[in-house]
């Protein structure tokens, strides 16, 4: 059954479907704050009478998330040879929590029916000033839940994805804090000093949001390093995730995607090292 995006998204307060000054104003004040901090935030995205039925669809599939709790690196990548234990590559972290992947969202989902809704795409690439986009081609990645418990949370990583967009569903009872870095590293630059810095708490290069639910957020998460704080409660926490990428035919490496979902389809394997850039990842 398909789903009406005009009772899900908040179009009365947000008209992203239609020209005029307030969709403008709109995204001039979501493009400033991404010029600036590499992020946006878009409160109340999502009309309130709309969350039940997302926390709904939550419930539903929590089940059927991957769980893998690990230690891992910000990068994703296996523990590297010859470098100081002091390097980021060789900093490894608790993980605790789990993604829902993305072909168990299907035409009845509210999430997938937002991201594949028209209108939505183009105005995120718009906010973005991207002349080049598309949705993010991993068949077990495009559109998913993260599912975060009571325990260590996610810690600090890069996205694979350059523009990862989020949509808070439901909070746990305490902590789940989302923390970044904005703009730490370039295509060009790995800034592996400043990545130590972050990773060594340096609060002048942190900043903190407290997203509730319905809030949009819009990140340039493979440059910007974040993790979302340890998490206390019975509570789940919900946050969809929508990808999108600058470059045609991305998907994950079969490391990520490994330890993210738990399984590699052949199309990980066919495009593995297939990226806009030559970052670790």
């Amino acid at each position: 059954m398909a789903i009406d995006v005009s009772h899900v998204i908040d179009l009365d307060r947000y008209p992203i479907h239609v020209e005029g000054e307030t969709r403008r104003q709109l995204v001039a004040e979501v493009q400033s704050d991404i010029r600036s901090v590499g992020c946006a935030v878009i409160k109340q995205f999502v009309r309130p009478e709309a969350i039940p039925a997302l926390v709904a669809e939550g419930d539903r599939v929590s089940h059927l998330g991957h769980r893998n709790f690990n230690r891992t690196n910000p990068y994703f990548t296996q523990l590297p040879p010859d470098l100081p234990d002091t390097h980021p590559l060789r900093r490894f972290y608790d993980r605790s929590n789990a993604f829902v992947p993305a072909d168990n969202f299907g035409e009845d989902s509210i999430i997938r029916s937002m991201y594949e809704w028209p209108s939505f795409a183009p105005f995120i690439q718009e906010v973005l000033e991207e002349p080049s986009f598309y949705r993010y081609a991993d068949p077990l990645a495009d559109v998913i839940i993260n599912l975060a418990e009571e325990g260590n949370g996610f810690p600090w990583h890069f996205d694979t994805n350059n523009y990862t967009v989020t949509l808070a569903i439901q909070n746990a009872d305490s902590g789940g804090e989302f923390e970044y870095s904005p703009n730490l590293r370039t295509p060009t630059d790995e800034n592996y000093d400043g990545v130590g810095r972050v990773l060594d708490g340096d609060q002048s290069l942190i900043h903190t949001l407290h997203l509730e639910p319905g809030d949009l957020q819009i990140l340039k998460g493979r440059y910007s390093l974040h993790r979302v704080t340890p998490l206390s409660g019975p509570t789940m926490r919900y946050v969809a995730i929508f990808s999108f990428t600058e470059m045609e035919g991305i998907v994950g490496s079969p490391e990520r995607t490994k330890q993210l979902y738990g399984r590699v389809l052949p199309i990980h394997l066919e495009r593995a090292g297939m990226r806009g850039d030559a970052l670790v990842d």
